[in-house]
């Protein structure tokens, strides 16, 4: 479902403009439609007190909650049913903020991203995306929201800028706290500066070379590192927002002097701030994390240089829970539990290890995480 249908939803139930703000502000603050100062008796016309019930179970079924994982940093990563079956990814971060997915599955096809090992599979419904952060708010407070989650925003544009409008209205979260993030296509930054809700600009680097970054994220749009910088800065400076550059940190591929240097002349004097994360290693793909010691190395030179970088941990990184692993974990415990049912009931207790070539890392963001967090180096 989109907003937009259900809009027409409460439209054609009688609601007019003030009463469908208050149910779409109840419903994305996760809150009963029967809050608020004035009784619903009093105030919603009775056609659509009416329909209210059925409008409500629509919407709870958009997005259920199927499994959580509590990472010991606070975090939590929700394994979300959607109606249709689909499963897709969101993290609940510490210090009140929610990664959300876009898509099921993704495009783009990162080297080391797990989400983009299965290809797309489907766009998510604006309405889908906001019922991710309707769903976390039912748990706890929720007060930035990061579209960092599986799939890439700028291949569904439309629903995720719905998304984005009705988040920065009526769901109550500050404009600079609504982050969209990109591996950089040019109809972000066409369309961004032109939106009443102007979020924050994540843009995932991981390389300063154009041939490295074509062989990393093979579908990307072919814009080279420098000319996505450019467009990206330009954002930020006109939006205010600094623009967050990720950088996904794989031993002996973009952890080189070389590519420090590259960094240096790019990102001198622009708005914004360098995520360093260090690849969530796992099973399955040859990238290998480097050393806590060697990252925070490489941020402390970046910091002597003037390049204002922060070192980040993935969130709840002890539940091996980097973007995709969830799901893919999901895939195979009901491809294998018909055999299991009859053999070994034991074998539901606890997610098989996935296979060789089947795990990978994180959503659109690569192997250090769709959602880092953790404290600045």
């Amino acid at each position: 479902m989109d907003l937009e249908t259900l809009r027409l939803r409460l439209r054609a139930a009688g609601a007019g403009p003030t009463h469908e703000r208050r149910i779409l502000r109840l419903w994305s603050n996760a809150l009963p439609m029967d809050s608020g100062k004035r009784r619903i008796e009093d105030f919603l016309p009775a056609g659509l007190r009416a329909e209210l019930p059925a409008i409500e179970a629509e919407l709870q079924g958009l997005a259920r909650i199927a499994s959580v994982h509590p990472g010991a940093d606070g975090s939590e990563r929700l394994l979300v049913a959607l109606r249709d079956g689909q499963t897709v990814e969101s993290v609940l971060l510490p210090r009140e903020g929610l990664c959300i997915s876009s898509q099921v599955g993704c495009a783009v096809g990162c080297r080391f991203c797990m989400t983009g090992r299965g290809g797309l599979e489907r766009q998510l419904g604006s309405a889908e995306m906001v019922a991710q952060v309707a769903t976390a708010r039912a748990r706890r407070p929720v007060k930035k929201v990061v579209f960092m989650g599986m799939g890439e925003p700028a291949h569904n544009l439309d629903a995720v800028l719905d998304a984005i409008a009705l988040l920065g209205t009526a769901g109550g979260i500050g404009h600079k706290n609504l982050v969209f993030s990109t591996v950089g296509d040019p109809r972000v930054f066409e369309r961004l500066p032109r939106e009443h809700v102007k979020p924050a600009l994540a843009l995932s680097l991981h390389t300063t070379k154009p041939e490295l970054r074509e062989a990393l994220l093979p579908r990307a749009p072919r814009m080279t590192p420098q000319a996505l910088v450019e467009a990206a800065d330009a954002y930020g400076r006109a939006s205010g927002y600094p623009i967050q550059y990720q950088w996904t940190l794989l031993e002996g591929v973009n952890d080189g002097e070389d590519e420090i240097e590259g960094i240096v002349r790019l990102l001198s004097g622009r708005y914004g701030v360098l995520n360093m994360i260090p690849f969530n290693k796992v099973d399955g793909l040859d990238f290998r994390r480097p050393s806590w010691e060697r990252a925070a190395g490489i941020a402390r030179t970046l910091h002597q240089r003037g390049i204002l970088t922060k070192l980040r941990q993935s969130a709840a990184q002890d539940v091996e829970g980097g973007c995709g692993q969830l799901r893919a974990r999901s895939v195979i415990r009901m491809s294998v539990a018909p055999a299991a049912a009859s053999t070994d009931r034991q074998a539901l207790v606890a997610p098989p290890r996935m296979p060789a070539g089947t795990a990978g890392s994180a959503g659109m963001d690569g192997g250090g995480d769709a959602a880092p967090e953790g404290g600045d180096w």
